[in-house]
């Protein structure tokens, strides 16, 4: 007699023995869908669910190897479109696979030849298995396709980006838009510039009352403003913005790559201002910027001193007292954006806060346990053109560098004067700002 004779061919009086072999089926099948099928039922099926569960765990097992050995290829992979549409219809086809053969493994049991004591419980875990195993893949599917739709809405087409002298250039914008304005205009201006090695970042911020920013020659601005937007109060640099959306003929290319000739004009200008190319822009919807840091879960801030809210002129509407604050995203937004009894550059510093916040405290942790809502906020208030195949890279490079120190330079007064601006001084202060860190010296042994 074989070993599995007493799963296959059971003596069905004996419900002892019938309520052992039921709990063994129902276990085997748990972790590994159709081995119930293999010892008690159709061995054709039983191998096909066998093989498909192995297959599975061959290449969760493979992408578990090429993340600890090359994050950067695996996170570039698992963000591709057509990976991610390969993996929904394999997590699909899996929860389905496990539903039947679930099903399957309860009609095997011979439930009425076990114990009556046992019936109740066996019925129960069957229950569990489908509502664990079988919905855990059926969300893990769902998740997927929340995933690629939010990649697919938020960034554009293109392959691999090669850093520029050992570094990226990302310009970050937030608008804004809203109803009580008149169009958009930069509210908040930043370059990150990243190491491509070490993944250390310095944001420079530019303030959006800067006068006279210059447009390199090759700029479709140049021919308009030859000696830098320079019509005195109309013409700060966040006005850029507007005044090239009124002239789309100057950038016809750019809505086809994902940005716009607000955009490409402001990365003209950044370029001037501290010339560095910029490689990258990401426009982020500040009326919708507080529902990003609700996904997040909010954000950690050490505020330095008592933050009245409200606009200078009108009421007072709250208080974020000092020390360190845990801040939903109205209240993050009302830090970034207050001018109560603030300057311009106050407020600067309190965006490059909320924005350093969350570069520390954006980990993958949080990205998991988070995934659906903080998807959904991404495709809602993000514009950018860094390609998708540039996540991985730029995603592995945020997790080296969130245990370096992230270097902040404000082109703001004393060091650059916003209304008469030293650019020539300016530059000099970004290049510094962006030098690589230097190595530490190892300390001798004695």
């Amino acid at each position: 007699m074989t070993l599995t004779s007493p799963l296959r061919h059971p003596d069905t009086r004996d419900a002892a023995l019938m309520t052992r072999r039921a709990w063994w089926l129902l276990g085997l099948n748990l972790l590994i869908p159709g081995t119930a099928q293999l010892l008690a039922g159709s061995r054709r099926w039983g191998r096909f669910a066998v093989g498909s569960t192995f297959t599975l765990w061959a290449v969760a097992l493979s992408a578990a190897i090429i993340t600890a050995t090359a994050r950067p290829l695996a996170l570039t992979i698992a963000t591709n479109v057509v990976v991610l549409w390969l993996a929904q219809a394999a997590l699909v086809f899996y929860a389905l696979l496990w539903l039947v053969t679930t099903l399957n493994a309860f009609t095997l049991l011979r439930l009425v030849r076990t114990a009556p004591a046992a019936r109740g419980w066996l019925a129960a875990l069957t229950a569990v298995t489908i509502v664990v195993a079988t919905g855990g893949a059926a969300y893990a599917a769902y998740l997927t396709g929340v995933g690629r739709d939010a990649l697919g809405a938020v960034f554009a087409g293109g392959g691999i980006v090669e850093p520029i002298d050992g570094r990226y250039t990302v310009l970050l914008l937030g608008g804004d838009a809203g109803p009580d304005r008149l169009g958009l205009r930069p509210d908040s201006i930043t370059l990150a510039s990243i190491d491509a090695s070490s993944g250390a970042v310095s944001l420079i911020g530019i303030p959006r009352n800067l006068y006279d920013a210059p447009v390199p020659p090759e700029s479709p601005l140049y021919e308009a403003w030859p000696n830098g937007f320079d019509c005195g109060d109309d013409c700060l640099i966040s006005y850029l913005y507007p005044w090239a959306e009124e002239r789309p003929e100057l950038y016809p290319t750019a809505a086809a790559t994902g940005s716009s000739p607000g955009i490409e004009a402001m990365r003209d200008a950044v370029e001037g201002v501290t010339g560095l190319t910029v490689q990258f822009t990401v426009l982020i919807d500040m009326a919708g910027f507080e529902d990003l840091i609700d996904a997040l879960g909010g954000v950690v801030i050490d505020v330095e001193e008592p933050i009245t809210l409200g606009i200078n002129g009108g009421p007072v509407v709250g208080e974020i007292a000092a020390g360190e604050q845990r801040m939903d995203g109205e209240t993050a937004l009302w830090y970034a954006r207050s001018r109560y009894n603030l300057t311009d550059f106050d407020r600067m510093e309190h965006q490059r806060d909320v924005q350093e916040a969350m570069l520390r405290q954006l980990d993958p942790a949080t990205v998991l346990t988070r995934f659906e809502s903080i998807a959904d906020a991404s495709s809602d208030l993000v514009r950018t053109d860094v390609p998708q195949s540039m996540i991985g890279v730029f995603t592995d490079l945020a997790v080296r560098g969130r245990e370096l120190p992230l270097r902040r330079l404000e082109l703001v007064p004393p060091a650059i004067d916003n209304v008469q601006p030293d650019y020539a001084l300016a530059r000099i202060l970004v290049a510094e700002a962006v030098a690589p860190l230097p190595t530490p010296t190892p300390t001798p042994t004695p």
